[in-house]
């Protein structure tokens, strides 16, 4: 059975979950204790299957843990109806379509800026990361920009949020449960102060929005307003860098579809990002357990036995996608699952595909001859895969 933790598989798991998508429904992981559902028709089942449920399972001891778990308990993420329901139309009525395109000009102007700062290093010969430079800055600007956090405190956001997605790895270190707990602590603590100051004086911004946002007498206690904020920054950026990041690899190692999109970025962006997310997905696992029994392709699910679509496999998977190991930025029948589905479909899409609507064209129309400067690194992470540095320069 699969090591999600051995370096060769985090490597390139897709011959591994190729052969996971032979059986005729999700796999038993005995290890994880767990079923793997790695075809698209059961991912898409699992999530959009109403015996299943988005459980969390509170960590102990609970002293230790308390804000940690409640950032979850109380996020439209692991929970279900009635509260998911009750949460995500609050938050959608805040965080709604005119909110997200409002935020255009931002976004490009935010990206202009980080491609300014890029423009110094080549204009001096040096290369540049398209990481450390681009994909991880970019988002962490945006949302910080759209919820009001201080710029002068935007470096205080990255490290608190990576160390709580650590946790959504596989058997996650001691060390990184130490680091997730101090974070959850001094993040959730500085939201609730920004959320204090708004409520007093309101802005523009979204936790000003999602402080004072109501639906059938309906409103967002303080826990679920700094669960909600903590999670669309941890979701929004994570899936943006790694999703940017995993896209350029596959483009930089398949050097027609690079020059292709050199040739025409604008008019290939669309295309391009939904297969930049589809070829390798930035989040692989989505767990949801049996809250009665149920059968997802032919394998009967007990109550109480928890069930992981597999995303990345998914997107990958022969039945729904014409030449799936192909990277093809033309690509025009692409349903892929990227986003997950069902009521946890993410309720951060579109922003998302804003930020690489802006982001994509606009850094080949800066640098039309955009090349690796070195080899990239991968971090040593499944669940959520990225890369660590993707060095570049303009040729």
């Amino acid at each position: 059975m699969i090591d999600f933790t051995d370096p060769h598989f985090v490597a390139d798991p897709y011959p591994a979950l190729k052969e996971l998508r032979e059986a005729p429904g999700p796999v038993w992981h005995e290890q994880m204790q767990m079923f793997l559902a790695a075809r698209h028709s059961d991912a898409n089942d699992v999530f959009r299957n109403k015996s299943l449920g988005r459980i969390f399972k509170e960590k102990s001891p609970e002293f230790e843990w308390e804000i940690f778990n409640w950032l979850h308990a109380d996020s439209i993420l692991d929970s279900e109806p009635p509260k998911h329901t009750r949460l995500r139309s609050l938050v959608a009525k805040a965080f709604n379509r005119q909110k997200i395109e409002g935020m255009r000009p931002a976004v490009s102007r935010i990206t202009d800026q980080l491609l300014d700062a890029i423009d110094v290093k080549v204009n001096s010969g040096e290369s540049f990361d398209l990481i450390a430079d681009y994909a991880e800055p970019l988002p962490v600007k945006i949302i910080a920009d759209l919820l009001g956090f201080p710029e002068s405190e935007e470096h205080l956001l990255r490290p608190w949020s990576q160390a709580i997605v650590k946790m959504y790895e596989v058997n996650p270190s001691v060390q990184y449960q130490m680091e997730a707990k101090l974070a959850a602590s001094e993040f959730a603590q500085y939201v609730r102060d920004l959320a204090e100051s708004r409520k007093k004086n309101p802005g523009q911004d979204l936790i000003s929005d999602l402080a004072s946002v109501e639906e059938n007498g309906e409103k967002l206690n303080m826990q679920e307003l700094v669960a909600t904020c903590i999670l669309l920054l941890n979701a929004g950026h994570e899936a943006s860098v790694n999703a940017f990041g995993n896209g350029m690899v596959a483009m930089f190692r398949n050097a027609e579809q690079l020059e292709l999109m050199k040739s025409s970025p604008r008019e290939l962006t669309e295309t391009a990002l939904e297969e930049m997310m589809r070829f390798d997905s930035p989040l692989h696992m989505f767990e949801r357990t049996a809250t009665s029994e149920t059968v997802i392709g032919e394998t009967t699910v007990l109550v109480g036995q928890k069930v992981v679509a597999m995303l990345g496999s998914a997107n990958r998977d022969e039945e729904v996608f014409e030449n799936t190991d192909q990277f093809d930025i033309t690509r025009k029948h692409n349903p892929h699952i990227a986003f997950g589905a069902g009521i946890h479909f993410c309720i951060g899409a579109p922003l998302a595909r804003l930020e690489m609507q802006n982001s994509l064209p606009m850094m080949f129309e800066r640098f039309p001859n955009l090349q690796l400067a070195g080899t990239p690194v991968q971090r040593p992470t499944f669940v959520l895969r990225g890369w660590e540095t993707i060095p570049a320069n303009n040729g």
